[in-house]
């Protein structure tokens, strides 16, 4: 009898709906198991900042180091699957994750929590992964769906792991979050195992290891500057020394690229009007949104100078509907890419979510806008854009290296969450008086993050459409 893995392997047309389903399944497991770390946390900040005995400013760059080797990780394992299967490099990705999980539970302070939160960000992978793994066996209109599906993960389970968090967070406290996510990490390995095919590498040639490790030397180094440069000093020789290493490594990677026989980033196709700007679009669109979904609005509900609600209140009102919402929003959106095209599913995803970004902006001192608001990003941007975002990349690669533009836009992903955190937690920490939070940081915070979407559409109506 034909196992599961022989089913789908033998490719779209061969494989059976039943072998299907549980790849899928299996692939949303471990898109869950990375997610979950992500948005479950958000409810627990707080009392991450009292159990460790540390600062927001750092607890923030625990997030900025989650998201920054996210970046990294997609990159550079989605590249590498070219090389080695799909299949081998998500399960790896699955076990750094449950290292950096158990770093965190058994973190006696800051400083193993940020070498745990690093380890979990590269799982992120698992995003890149399961799409390219999609759309070697699915047929279009089955990858669409199947686009949409996960990326709804993306959102959280359907709001009730935030309801869960916050509720873990108040009874518990952070450690007893990374519990969690560690037996699903651990349901979602075996899951791959076992409904997973194992995949042919898809590309000969070698890893491009010298173009891998100058951007993520580039990356890592502008992010930490952007993100310590209020605690350190703007002009300290720390902050100077990363800028200077960030932009000599950027500088250099592009010329060490176009010697490359196997490049990990195709330059050719980064120059297209096809491609940066959408890698424009998501890093400001994600840095935006997740700046202020993933740091500024648990603070602002939680601070006795915000809303000064619990853990689990913050989390069923203000991020549970956007989680809700996105799970619908995601498979629409999933299925009427490939029919109206991704670019212009793009565009609509993204002008919603800077529509909706406009009231909570005006009104953030109003709570019940502000919820209304947020559930509405739920639709134009957890479900919508990012879905039509990853599609559009996946549509956009060229056919002999699939794993690049969906790596590199993977990437941004995981580098503007970071980047918009970052600045999001510069903002707070910079303009914090004696000590204490203020109501006019946070909302200066929500005002940085509203500027990142508009810079996001701006740069969608840049794109053009790709020549068939």
């Amino acid at each position: 009898m034909t196992s599961p893995q022989e089913t789908v392997a033998s490719g779209p047309s061969g494989s059976s709906t039943p072998a299907r389903g549980r790849l899928v399944l299996a692939l949303v497991l471990a898109v869950a198991a990375f997610d979950i770390n992500s948005t479950m946390l958000a409810p627990a900040l707080p009392d991450v900042i009292s159990q460790l005995h540390t600062s927001s400013g750092l607890v923030g760059l625990s997030q900025t180091l989650f998201f920054l080797f996210a970046a990294v990780g997609q990159v550079t394992l989605a590249r590498l699957s070219d090389y080695l299967g799909r299949r081998p490099l998500l399960v790896l990705s699955m076990i750094v994750l449950i290292v950096g999980e158990l770093a965190c539970i058994f973190a006696p302070n800051i400083a193993v929590f940020l070498v745990g939160r690093s380890l979990q960000g590269i799982s992120a992978a698992s995003y890149t992964l399961s799409y390219l793994i999609m759309r070697d066996v699915l047929p279009p209109k089955q990858f669409g769906r199947g686009l949409g599906i996960i990326t709804a993960v993306s959102g959280g389970i359907a709001g009730l792991d935030v309801i869960i968090a916050g509720w873990v967070a108040d009874a518990v406290g952070f450690r007893g979050i990374f519990l969690i996510t560690l037996a699903v990490t651990v349901v979602a390995l075996v899951a791959l195992y076992r409904w997973v095919p194992d995949s042919r590498p898809s590309a000969g040639g070698k890893m491009d290891w010298k173009g891998a490790a100058l951007l993520g030397v580039g990356l890592s180094c502008l992010l930490l500057a952007v993100n310590q440069g209020s605690d350190w000093g703007w002009g300290s020789p720390a902050v100077i020394g990363l800028l200077i290493v960030g932009v000599l490594a950027l500088v250099a990677f592009p010329l060490v690229e176009k010697r490359v026989a196997d490049p990990v980033i195709d330059t050719a196709s980064l120059a297209s009007r096809q491609v940066w700007p959408l890698l424009l679009a998501t890093v400001c669109t994600l840095a935006g949104v997740f700046g202020m979904l993933n740091f500024t609005i648990p603070l602002l509900t939680q601070a006795h100078v915000g809303y000064g609600l619990s853990a689990i209140a913050s989390a069923v009102l203000f991020l549970t509907p956007a989680s809700i919402l996105g799970i619908v929003a995601a498979p629409i959106a999933g299925h009427f890419g490939p029919h109206i095209g991704w670019l212009r599913s793009v565009r609509i995803g993204v002008i919603g979510t800077t529509v909706a970004f406009v009231p909570f902006a005006f009104f953030l001192h109003t709570p019940w806008i502000a919820g209304l608001c947020l559930a509405a990003l739920g639709i134009t941007f957890t479900g919508y854009t990012q879905t039509a975002l990853t599609g559009l990349s996946v549509e956009a690669a060229p056919a002999d290296k699939p794993g690049s533009v969906p790596g590199i836009n993977g990437a941004c992903f995981g580098l503007g969450a970071s980047l918009g955190i970052a600045v999001a937690a510069n903002v707070v920490t910079g303009m914090t008086t004696d000590g204490e939070m203020t109501f006019a940081a946070l909302q200066a915070a929500v005002w940085c993050s509203g500027g990142f979407v508009v810079l996001g559409m701006i740069a969608t109506l840049l794109l053009k459409p790709r020549i068939r």
